[in-house]
C-alpha cells in the first residue's frame, strides 16, 4: 500500500518526534553540528528511527533537515550525505512486518528570494533539486517541507520536488500569533499550496498543541486537503545547561490527540518530543479516524502575495483587477519601458492600490521592449512596493516564463488561449508554480462573436486542460467582451457566456473598456455594463480603477451582493456623495510620496535620493536630515512592524530606503564630523550556529540607526567575537542563535568579557531564546525581534545624544524613558509658571545636549554618569 492510498483510508497516521532532542540525548557533542555528528554516526540515527517505530510512527523523517546547499557543512558532500540518511532510515522502516513510510525532510535556507532577498528563484530551485534527487535515490517514499516562515520559499521548494518527481508533497509552515514570519496567514498559505496541488498541508513548530489549535482550525475552514500537525511540547526552558520542554508525554497526547476532531490526517511532534510522546499519542489515539471534514469543492480561484488573498467567486467579493500598467495607448510608459524606466509604472501601481485595485495586471508589451528581461524586473520592483497580487500580461510565453518564479504566491498568468501549443506549454508552468489563468475563448484567427462560438472553444479548452490535469480552481475565463459599436449585441452574448461558466462553477473576468470602443461618454457605458454583468454572476474585471464611474459601480454593487457586511466600506466612502459629483468623500484618494519622510515610511528607494538633495538644497544640514527626518521615520516604521501595521518585507524595504539615503549623506557626515565616531556594535551567529537571517535583519535596522555594525559572520567562536569587539572599540554585542543546542555558547562570550574586564554590553536574541534564558547568563538585554534590538542598543547607550535627540518630540516620550532608565527622575517636582514652550525646550535640549556630548567627546557613551544625563534632560524638559 502506498502512502496515498493509506491517507486516503482516513485512520490517522502518527509522524515521529524531534531528532534534535533525540541526537541532544544520544550524546551530541555541544557545537557540533546535527549533520556532522548523524554522518559519522549513523547507526545512531538508525537507532532513533527504529525507537520512533516501535513507537507507533507510521512515518519517519530523514535526518536531513539542514542538508540543504545553504546550511549543510561544506566539508560535506550534499548528495553522499542525504543518500546515506535516506538509507539509514530505509533500512529501520524495513525492520518490521507493517507499512512504515519513509518522508525526505527539507528544512529551510535560513535565506530570502530576490526580490526580498538576494537569491535567484531559479538557482534556489536548482540547488535544492540536488537535496531532493539524492534523497529519491535514497528511497524516500515521500516529502516533507517543514519550519517554512516565507511563502516563497516554500512555494519554490515545491517546485524543486515537482522537477524530480512525483512522489507526495507535505508543507508545513510555522506561525506566531497567526502569521507567518514575513506576514502570510493560514489562509493565504493553505491557498497558496492548494494552487500548487501538494499532497498535505500542515503547520509545526514555535507553538504548543493549546496555542496551535486556533491556526489549525483556520487552516481546516479553508480547504478539504488533508491537514498535518507538529506542536512543540511547549515553548523550551533552559536549566542549567539542558533545554526543557513543559509538557511532559500524557499532557502532550492528551493535548494533540485532539486534532484528529478537526479532520486533521497527520499528527506527529516538534521540538522536545521523544519516542516515548509518540507511544503515548498513539496510545491516546488508538485506531481513531480523522474527523470528518466538511468542506464544500471551492468554485473560487484565489490569487496570494505574501500578506493579501484575494478570491474571486460567486461566493467571494467583486474583484477589480486594475488595467493601468499597460503601454498600450500611453507614450509615456512606452518610451520609458523602452528605455528601461519605471517611473509612469510605479506611479500608476501607487494609483491604483489607492483607489482600490485588489490585483495589478502587468503589461511590457510594446516596441523595442525586451519583454524577457523586463518584465520580472518591473514585477520585482512591484512586489517590493505594493501587496497586491500580480496578473502578469503577455503574448510572450517565455517573458511569463521569466517572471512567474519571482512571484511570492499565487500570480494570475493572463492569458492562456487555444492558439498554437500555448495552452500545452502554459498551463503545466502555471500548475507548477499554483499559478491561476485567463483562459481566452481564442481558437484560430477569427473571433468569435456569439456566444455559442465562445461556449464551444471553451468545452474543448477545458477538456484540454483536463487531459493536462489541470484543475479548475486554476481556471478565470475571459467571457470576451466586444466592442458594441461595431456589434449591437456585444453585451447580450457576454451575458449568455456568463451564465454557461455560472452553470458550470467558472469564475470569469472581462476586459470592461472593451466594450464601449468608439463611443463617447465611455465611462458611463462601462459602469452601466459592469452592473449588467456583475448581477449576470460575473466575478472580477479588468479595468481603469481610477474611472470615477466605475468605483461607484463597484461600491453599489458590493453592498446590492452582500459583499459588504452592513454597507461600511459605502457608507465610509459615498457618505457626502451627490449626484453627478466628480469625487467621493474619503473614497480612494489618490496618494504620491511628497517628502523625504514619507519615502522611508513608504520605502520608496527609486525617488529618496531626490528627496534628500532636497532638504540639502534647501540648506539643512546634513546632521539635521539624519536626525530630524530619517531616524523619527525609521523608528516609525518599526513602530508599524512593532503593531503589525508592517510586516518584515515592508520593513526591510524602508530599511534599504533609509540606508539608500543615510549611503548619500554619508560622506557630508564625515566631513562635518571628522572628529566624531559612531558607537560600534559587533554581530554574530555562535559557535555551532549557522543561520543568520535574523542577524542580517538586524544589522540593517541597526546601521539605519547610527551604529555602525561589524558582522562577524556565523558559527563564530566567542575568543573571537571578543577579540573583535576589543579590536573595534565596540560597546555592544549581538549574539544571535537558532537552536536549543548552540544558544548555551552564548554565554561563553558572556563570560570571556567579564573575564578580561570588559565593559562591553551584551544583547542576545534567537527563535529558542528567551529572557528567563537571557537572564540566567547574564546577558544585558533579550531582543525578541530586529526592532526590540534596535531600541535596547539605544537604551543601553542612554548617554549618546546620537540616539535619543529623535525621541525628544514630546515631553511624554522623554519622561517616560527618564523614568524607566533612572528611577530616581520619578521624584522630580512639576514645572512652575514661566516655563519656555515645549517647542522652545526641545530646540535648547538638542543645542545643548549637541554641544555637550557629540561636539566634545569621540566616545560620546561614555562622557557623563547616567544620573547627570538624566538630571539634566529633565531640567530643560521636566514631567508635567
Amino acid at each position: 500500500m502506498n502512502f496515498l492510498t493509506t491517507l486516503a483510508t482516513g485512520r490517522v497516521l502518527i509522524l515521529d518526534g524531534a531528532m534534535g532532542t533525540m541526537l541532544q540525548e544520544g550524546g551530541m557533542p555541544v557545537g557540533c553540528t546535527p549533520e556532522r555528528y548523524c554522518f559519522d554516526s549513523p547507526e545512531r540515527v538508525r537507532a532513533i528511527h527504529e525507537r520512533y517505530i516501535a513507537a507507533g510512527a507510521a512515518i519517519i523523517t530523514t535526518c536531513t533537515f539542514g542538508a540543504n546547499p545553504y546550511k549543510l557543512d561544506p566539508n560535506l558532500d550534499l548528495a553522499a550525505y542525504n543518500r546515506t540518511m535516506a538509507g539509514v532510515a530505509r533500512q529501520a522502516a524495513g525492520t518490521v512486518d507493517h507499512p512504515v513510510f519513509v518522508a525526505g525532510n527539507l528544512g529551510p535556507s535560513g535565506q530570502f528570494l530576490t526580490p526580498l532577498g538576494t537569491i535567484e528563484p531559479k538557482d534556489f530551485i536548482a540547488g535544492y533539486v540536488k537535496q531532493v534527487r539524492a534523497l529519491v535515490d535514497g528511497g524516500v517514499d515521500l516529502f516533507l517541507i517543514e519550519t517554512q516562515f516565507d511563502l516563497a520559499e516554500a512555494r519554490a521548494l515545491v517546485c524543486a520536488v515537482r522537477e524530480v518527481t512525483d512522489l507526495p508533497v507535505i508543507v508545513s509552515m510555522t506561525f506566531e500569533e497567526g502569521l507567518s514570519l514575513t506576514g502570510s496567514t493560514p489562509e493565504i498559505f493553505v491557498e497558496t499550496m492548494d494552487n500548487m496541488g501538494v499532497d498535505c498541508i500542515g503547520t509545526n513548530c514555535s507553538l504548543g498543541p493549546d496555542q496551535m489549535y486556533a491556526v489549525v482550525e483556520r487552516m481546516r475552514a479553508c480547504t478539504a486537503t488533508p491537514l498535518m500537525v507538529e506542536p512543540n511540547a511547549g515553548l523550551p526552558q533552559l536549566v542549567g545547561s539542558r533545554t526543557v520542554f513543559p509538557l511532559n508525554a500524557e499532557e502532550y497526547a492528551e493535548k494533540t490527540a485532539r486534532f484528529a476532531g478537526l479532520g486533521v490526517s497527520i499528527i506527529g511532534g516538534c521540538c522536545g518530543t521523544t519516542p516515548a510522546y509518540i507511544e503515548a499519542l498513539r496510545a491516546r489515539l488508538g485506531h481513531t479516524v480523522q474527523g470528518e471534514v466538511k468542506q464544500a469543492v471551492s468554485s473560487h480561484v484565489s490569487l496570494t502575495s505574501r500578506t493579501r488573498l484575494v478570491r474571486i467567486g460567486a461566493d467571494a467579493p467583486f474583484c477589480l483587477i486594475g488595467e493601468r500598467i499597460n503601454p498600450t495607448g500611453k507614450k509615456t510608459l512606452t518610451r520609458e519601458l523602452a528605455a528601461h524606466s519605471f517611473e509612469t509604472a510605479l506611479r500608476y501601481a501607487d494609483e491604483q492600490c489607492a483607489c482600490g485595485a485588489d490585483v495589478l495586471d502587468v503589461n511590457v508589451g510594446a516596441p523595442l521592449v525586451d519583454e524577457v528581461r523586463t518584465l520580472p524586473e518591473l514585477a520585482c520592483l512591484l512586489l517590493k512596493r505594493c501587496d497586491r497580487p500580480l496578473s502578469l500580461d503577455s503574448s510572450n510565453m517565455q517573458a511569463l516564463a521569466a517572471a512567474l518564479p519571482y512571484c511570492p504566491g499565487s500570480a494570475l498568468i493572463n492569458s492562456i488561449n487555444g492558439e498554437g501549443d500555448r495552452l500545452e506549454v502554459l498551463a503545466p508552468l502555471c500548475a507548477r508554480f499554483g499559478a491561476p489563468f485567463v483562459l481566452l475563448p481564442l481558437m484560430g484567427k477569427d473571433l468569435p462573436v456569439f456566444a455559442d462560438q465562445r461556449i464551444e472553444i471553451l468545452k474543448g479548452l477545458l477538456k484540454r486542460l483536463e487531459a493536462l490535469s489541470i484543475p479548475r480552481r486554476l481556471v478565470l475565463v475571459d467571457i470576451l467582451a466586444l466592442t458594441v459599436s461595431a456589434n449591437a449585441w456585444s453585451a447580450r452574448e457576454c451575458l449568455r457566456v456568463l451564465a454557461f461558466c455560472r452553470d458550470e462553477g467558472l469564475s470569469t473576468t472581462l476586459g470592461l473598456s472593451n466594450i464601449s470602443f468608439g463611443l463617447p461618454a465611455r465611462e458611463l457605458v462601462n459602469a452601466t455594463f459592469l452592473s449588467m454583468a456583475a448581477g449576470s454572476g460575473l466575478t472580477s474585471c479588468i479595468a481603469n480603477p481610477m474611472a470615477l464611474r466605475v468605483r461607484e459601480a463597484l461600491a453599489a454593487i458590493r453592498v446590492l451582493k452582500n459583499q459588504d457586511p452592513h454597507a461600511e466600506a459605502f457608507i465610509a466612502g459615498y457618505a457626502s456623495w451627490t449626484p453627478g459629483a466628480r469625487g467621493e468623500a474619503r473614497a480612494s484618494a489618490q496618494h504620491t510620496v511628497t517628502s523625504l519622510y514619507e519615502a522611508v515610511i513608504r520605502g520608496d528607494r527609486e525617488h529618496v535620493l531626490s528627496f534628500v538633495q532636497k532638504e540639502l538644497d534647501a540648506g539643512k544640514k546634513p546632521f539635521d536630515v539624519v536626525q530630524e527626518i530619517l531616524i523619527p521615520a525609521i523608528t516609525e516604521v518599526g513602530e508599524k512592524y512593532e503593531r503589525r501595521d508592517y510586516f518584515l518585507p515592508q520593513l526591510l524595504r524602508s530599511a534599504e530606503t533609509m540606508q539608500a539615503a543615510f549611503d548619500h549623506l554619508k560622506p557630508l557626515l564625515l566631513k562635518d564630523n571628522a572628529d566624531s565616531e559612531r558607537p560600534v556594535i559587533v554581530l554574530a551567529t555562535v559557535e555551532g550556529d549557522i543561520h543568520d537571517i535574523g542577524k542580517n535583519i538586524v544589522s540593517l535596522l541597526l546601521s539605519n540607526h547610527g551604529f555602525e555594525v561589524i558582522d562577524c559572520g556565523k558559527d563564530v567562536p566567542a575568543q573571537t567575537i571578543v577579540a573583535c569587539a576589543q579590536e573595534h572599540k565596540a560597546a555592544i554585542i549581538g549574539l544571535s542563535a537558532l537552536m536549543t543546542t548552540t544558544m548555551v555558547k552564548m554565554e561563553e562570550t558572556i563570560r570571556l568579557i567579564a573575564e578580561r574586564g570588559l565593559s562591553i554590553k551584551v544583547i542576545v536574541g534567537g527563535a529558542c531564546v528567551t529572557q528567563d534564558f537571557a537572564d540566567s547568563i547574564g546577558a544585558d538585554a533579550y531582543c525578541p525581534d530586529a526592532v526590540s534590538a534596535v531600541f535596547e542598543a539605544k537604551r543601553l547607550l542612554a548617554l549618546s545624544a546620537w540616539f535619543y535627540l529623535q525621541d525628544f518630540q514630546s515631553k511624554r516620550t522623554l519622561i517616560s524613558v527618564a523614568r524607566m532608565l533612572y528611577p530616581p527622575c520619578n521624584g522630580m517636582k512639576k514645572w512652575q509658571g514661566g516655563a519656555p514652550s515645549l517647542a522652545e525646550r526641545e530646540t535648547n535640549t538638542r543645542r545643548r545636549l549637541l554641544l555637550t556630548f557629540w561636539g566634545q567627546q569621540k566616545k560620546i557613551w561614555s562622557v557623563l554618569p547616567y544620573h547627570y544625563f538624566w538630571v539634566f534632560c529633565v531640567s530643560v524638559c521636566p514631567p508635567a
